[in-house]
C-alpha cells in the first residue's frame, strides 16, 4: 500500500516535469526569453534588441498576409488534388512536373507521408517520387515570401530555382540508378496509411470558388488562422534570434567560415547546414543575419537549401517509407545538391 501511496506522488511529479517542459520549448516562451536574458546581462542593449526584432516583424507583415490567404485559398479548394497528376504519363515527364509540384504543394509534413504512400503503392517510379521529395521542403508559397521579406526577391527566386533544379536532378539520377539495377525493392515492407491531419490529396477536384461551400469556407477560416498564428510564432522567434545574432556574434568570424568566394566556404555552410535544422520561416531571418556578418551569397544559398533537405520532417518522411540506401541516396544528393546550387548562385549574384 505504501509503495502505491509513494509512487503517485512521484508519478504527479513526473506528469508536472512534462507538461513544463512542453510549455517551455514552444517558441513564444524562448522568443520572451530573449529581452529577458539581454536585461539581465547587457540591459543597455536591451532597447535596441527590442526595436530592431519589432521593425523587423511589422516589415514581414503584408508578406505573412498574403501568404496565410494564399495556403487558406489552396487547401480549402481541394488544389491539393491537383499534384497526383504530376506523377502520371511518362517517366521524363514525371519527373519535370512532381519537381515544379514540389514548390508548389499545400501539404503539412505528416501529409507529404500518406501522399507518398499511395503514390508508391500505385506503382509511382521513384524517379519522380524523389524529385518531389528533394524540391518539396525547400521552397512553398509562404516560404517564398518569408524568404522574400528577409532576403530580398534575387534570393527567393534563386531558392526556388534552386528547389526545382535539385528535384530534376535527384530524378534524374534515381531513374538512371535504378535502370542499373541498384534499387530494387526500395519500400518498406510496412507502409504509413496516413496521420488524420486533413483529406486524401487524391481525393475529389479542386473547387476554385470555394465560398460557395459552407464546408469549405469553414476550412478557409480555421485554415488562415492557423497559419497565421504559426507565421507569426516563427517569425517572432526567427527575428528575436537574428537581432541576438546580428548584436553579438563577432563579424570576423562569420566572414573567416563562411564569406569570401570559392567553393570552401560553400562547402561549409552547407555541411553546417545539414545537421543545424532550422523550420523553413526561422532560416530566412537568420540568414540575413549571417549575411550582415561576412557570409556569401553563395555560401547563405547552400547553408539553406542543406538545410531544408535535412528537416527532421522532410527526413522522416523518407525514413519512414522506403529502405535505408534509398535515404542515404536522398541525403547524398541533398548535400551534393546544395554545394551546386550554392555555387552557381554565387556566380549568378
Amino acid at each position: 500500500m505504501s509503495q502505491t501511496t509513494n509512487a503517485a506522488p512521484h508519478n504527479s511529479f513526473l506528469a508536472i516535469l512534462s507538461a513544463l517542459k512542453t510549455r517551455l520549448s514552444t517558441p513564444w516562451t524562448v522568443t520572451f526569453l530573449v529581452p529577458i536574458l539581454v536585461a539581465i546581462l547587457d540591459p543597455a542593449n536591451l532597447s535596441m534588441i527590442v526595436e530592431f526584432a519589432i521593425r523587423a516583424l511589422l516589415s514581414t507583415l503584408p508578406y505573412i498576409v498574403f501568404a496565410v490567404a494564399l495556403i487558406a485559398y489552396l487547401k480549402a479548394s481541394g488544389a491539393q488534388s491537383m499534384i497526383a497528376r504530376a506523377f502520371q504519363g511518362r517517366e521524363n515527364k514525371m519527373i519535370v512536373m512532381a519537381a515544379i509540384f514540389g514548390g508548389l504543394a499545400p501539404f503539412c509534413s505528416c501529409e507529404v507521408i500518406p501522399f507518398i504512400a499511395g503514390l508508391l503503392a500505385l506503382g509511382a517510379p521513384l524517379s519522380a517520387v524523389m524529385a518531389f521529395w528533394l524540391s518539396s521542403p525547400l521552397i512553398d508559397p509562404p516560404t517564398l515570401l518569408i524568404t522574400a521579406a528577409a532576403l530580398g526577391w534575387p534570393f527567393a527566386v534563386g531558392k526556388a530555382v534552386a528547389a526545382v533544379s535539385l528535384g530534376l536532378m535527384g530524378g534524374v539520377v534515381i531513374k538512371y540508378v535504378t535502370r542499373a539495377g541498384f534499387l530494387n525493392h526500395v519500400t518498406r515492407a510496412a507502409q504509413s496509411s496516413g496521420c488524420g491531419c486533413g483529406p486524401d490529396p487524391f481525393d475529389g477536384k479542386p473547387v476554385w470558388k470555394f465560398w460557395v461551400d459552407s464546408t469549405r469556407v469553414t476550412s478557409f477560416r480555421e485554415e488562415a488562422i492557423a497559419n497565421g498564428l504559426f507565421l507569426i510564432r516563427w517569425l517572432a522567434l526567427a527575428y528575436a534570434l537574428e537581432a541576438i545574432l546580428v548584436n553579438y556574434m563577432p563579424a570576423e568570424w562569420i566572414a573567416g567560415v563562411v564569406g569570401g568566394e570559392g567553393i570552401g566556404p560553400i562547402s561549409m555552410a552547407a555541411l553546417v547546414g545539414m545537421p543545424a535544422y532550422l523550420n523553413s520561416y526561422v532560416a530566412p531571418a537568420l540568414v540575413s543575419g549571417l549575411m550582415e556578418q561576412g557570409m556569401s551569397a553563395g555560401a547563405a544559398m547552400s547553408f539553406m537549401v542543406a538545410g531544408s533537405v535535412s528537416s527532421v520532417p522532410a527526413m522522416a518522411a523518407v525514413w519512414s517509407l522506403v529502405r535505408p540506401r534509398v535515404f542515404a541516396l536522398y541525403l547524398g544528393l541533398g548535400i551534393s545538391g546544395a554545394i551546386l546550387s550554392g555555387v552557381l548562385f554565387q556566380l549568378v549574384m
